[in-house]
């Protein structure tokens, strides 16, 4: 009777048998990479540096004292034109959107801004 270690040796003999007759898959079946000097050819990959300006704008949220909150905190990732074009919401849903941008776009922005932002885009923004 064969038992498991014997069926196990015969495999790693089989494995080895194989190798040796198929060669073993290693260095010698990847093509070398690029190595030339010249301009023409290319050597892998070039890294670029790139510059990307960001549009400015002066345009602040309207509302005097009442959109300081909004001003102090919304207008470094978003212009006031890009959030005022937005549809009316529900003040709900204003509450939602400015959670996500502080726990999943992780803006820095403290409860007692985040309160005074929902209310004022309730009052620019809610739903009619």
């Amino acid at each position: 009777m064969i038992n498991a270690a014997q069926v196990g040796f015969g495999a790693a003999i089989l494995a080895g048998v194989v190798l040796a007759i198929i060669g073993h898959p290693g260095p010698q079946d990847v093509p070398a990479p690029v190595t030339t000097a010249s301009p023409s050819k290319p050597q892998g990959f070039v890294l670029k540096s790139v510059s990307v300006e960001l549009p400015t704008s002066d345009i602040t949220f309207p509302g005097g004292a009442a959109a300081d909150a909004i001003n102090a905190n919304c207008l470094s990732c978003h212009s006031a034109g890009m959030v005022l074009t937005q549809p009316n919401l529900a003040k709900a849903t204003w509450a939602a959107e400015v959670d996500k941008m502080i726990h999943a776009f992780k803006a820095p922005i403290d409860q007692a801004n985040a309160t005074t932002i929902v209310d004022y885009l309730s009052e620019t923004k809610g739903a009619k």
